[in-house]
């Protein structure tokens, strides 16, 4: 969900990365696995090095607009008080009705990343030219797809 960052007391330092980025970002589910973004291990994660970071400071009183889909990493600079305010863009459906703080993604997302995932399962029981030939038609099948404007 897009977000409000407000800070109240304190300060934080907060590191965010475009939705272009998410090749780089080494995604598990909704979260990086890179945990540390000042120091992150390029041996692991060489894609990291083409993400573009944007950073800022916050102080008490500074509010920070994160849009849906943004990766963020927030670091408390000293001992303070943050509220977010999250709202819903999307028509309701889209969402989790479970999911207060808009961590998980649309359910549409959700059902489509777990019907992909049993597709690559299922091409593991072909030989490996065999599954490289699907799975690169499957990638250009999503390439073409990719770009609707609807949620069901």
């Amino acid at each position: 969900m897009d977000n409000f960052l407000i800070q109240v007391t304190g300060k934080k330092r907060v590191v965010l990365y475009s939705p272009q980025d998410a090749p780089y970002l080494y995604l598990s589910g909704s979260k990086s696995q890179v945990l540390d973004v000042d120091n992150p291990d390029f041996e692991k994660y060489p894609l990291f090095l083409k993400a573009k970071r944007y950073e800022c400071y916050l102080e008490a009183g500074d509010v920070l607009f994160i849009p849906a889909l943004w990766f963020h990493n927030v670091i408390s600079e000293e001992f303070g008080v943050g509220v977010n305010v999250f709202w819903k863009h999307l028509p309701s459906q889209c969402y989790d009705k479970s999911d207060t703080y808009g961590n998980k993604d649309p359910t549409a997302a959700s059902r489509a990343m777990q019907i992909l995932d049993r597709a690559l399962k299922t091409l593991e029981e072909l030989p490996e030219e065999y599954r490289d030939f699907y799975a690169r038609r499957m990638v250009l099948r999503i390439q073409e797809k990719a770009y609707s404007t609807d949620c069901q």
